[in-house]
């Protein structure tokens, strides 16, 4: 099968020749020919399956038929990367098109987001926060769309978007087509599929790196050490393109801080960086300038960046699911992947459960040169209690002559 065998419109074709997509990855084969009948879908597909073409395609397929300047198709996306991401890839497959798309998202002004939705537009790609406040601005009107995508669905549920995607569906027509997309089919993804799709299309597809194809390392090691060892690590191993996952925002920046001061060039990602700085450090680690990217979970959904080399995770992830989405940044493209995970033993029942889901145990390494039985407290040398030491004695001298005089107390007996 290839793309001449959907039909699509010639303007699609030459944006999907555009972007050099050869054959269709199995969620298009699998999404595209369903979507096309105007059937809603129920999806199963990572980051990297090609499912943003899969529901782009079929949706600008349906628009070209008729011409209007209200927003008659909504993506919903988790994060900001997302819908630019997606944003980008639909105005590439509709260059030849007069179709309009805006990305709508939080961390920008509303100004220009304000005065391209009152220009017209066709597609609009939102974060769900944002959307809510130019709706209740009167910014935009859902009363004609006509289709709805729910993208990284299962994410935008662990963030608590839920609320707001509700808000947001309530708002929309009931007779519309609905195509939801989530990595993992949780019984929350199911019910929420229910509520919002009609007898959907249910595709599943294969995850697009298998275990064989990612060589997982686990490097036990105490939480004081954690920083010695990731610099050992980058500077001993050949790791071309590094992206390093860590828990939390404040987590992510103590870590890109550490590889800076180590002379290591090094970005970081997370929900509290302006939009301008986030795409800076993406196409800083894209292009090669910095070869290691500090991402938070949240931070990194969305983010497709060919050629990562290794990941590695700084702090274990809190769900096993999540750790498989992580690894699964390296190795694609049929290319040897390399994941090493550094485990405190505070980590070894999450340990468990990811070997437990990965249905393997994983190896474990220790690196030469460090001191795994080294105290917390670290002994300041002879030189530093020496400067100590006189730095006090000084100060009490100091204290001294600046002390009033008593008189002595035997002065009337002399």
């Amino acid at each position: 099968m290839n793309f001449s065998s959907f039909n699509l419109d010639a303007r699609l074709q030459d944006g999907v020749r555009s972007l050099d997509f050869d054959q269709p990855t199995p969620i298009q084969s699998a999404t595209i020919p369903a979507a096309l009948t105007g059937q809603d879908i129920l999806g199963s597909a990572e980051t990297g399956t090609g499912k943003t073409a899969a529901y782009l395609l079929p949706m600008m397929q349906r628009l070209l038929a008729s011409h209007s300047r209200t927003p008659r198709a909504l993506i919903l996306v988790p994060t900001r990367e997302l819908a630019l991401q997606v944003a980008a890839q639909a105005k590439q497959l509709g260059k030849r098109t007069d179709l309009r798309v805006i990305a709508i998202y939080g961390g920008v002004g509303m100004g220009d987001q304000t005065s391209a939705l009152r220009r017209g537009v066709d597609i609009v790609i939102a974060t769900p926060g944002r959307l809510i406040d130019h709706a209740e601005r009167k910014n935009i009107s859902f009363k004609s769309i006509e289709i709805l995508v729910l993208d990284e669905a299962d994410r935008m549920l662990d963030i608590g978007f839920l609320p707001d995607i509700r808000r947001i569906i309530a708002q929309l027509p009931r007779e519309r087509q609905t195509m939801l997309f989530s990595a993992t089919l949780t019984t929350d993804i199911v019910n929420l599929s229910s509520q919002v799709t009609r007898t959907p299309a249910r595709i599943q597809v294969e995850k697009t790196t298998s275990p064989e194809a990612i060589d997982q390392t686990l490097f036990p090691v105490p939480e004081h050490l954690k920083a010695q060892l990731l610099q050992q690590l980058l500077s001993e191993e050949k790791m071309d393109s590094v992206l390093i996952f860590a828990r939390t925002k404040h987590r992510a920046e103590k870590v890109v801080k550490l590889l800076q001061r180590a002379n290591i060039r090094a970005v970081v990602i997370h929900g509290d960086r302006s939009q301008s700085q986030r795409i800076a450090a993406l196409e800083d680690f894209r292009r090669g300038k910095s070869r290691i990217l500090v991402a938070t979970d949240i931070a990194a959904r969305g983010i497709d960046v060919q050629g990562i080399s290794h990941v590695v995770n700084y702090d274990v992830p809190m769900q096993p699911e999540d750790y498989v989405h992580r690894i699964g940044r390296t190795g694609r493209a049929q290319a040897v992947g390399c994941a090493y995970t550094l485990i405190t033993p505070t980590d070894e029942g999450m340990v468990r459960r990811i070997e437990m889901v990965m249905r393997q145990k994983i190896q474990r390494r220790r690196l030469d040169g460090i001191d795994y039985h080294a105290s917390a407290f670290v002994q300041p040398d002879a030189d530093a209690i020496r400067r100590y030491v006189e730095a006090n004695r000084r100060n009490k001298d100091i204290k001294r002559s600046k002390a009033p005089s008593v008189p002595n107390k035997n002065w009337a007996r002399a």
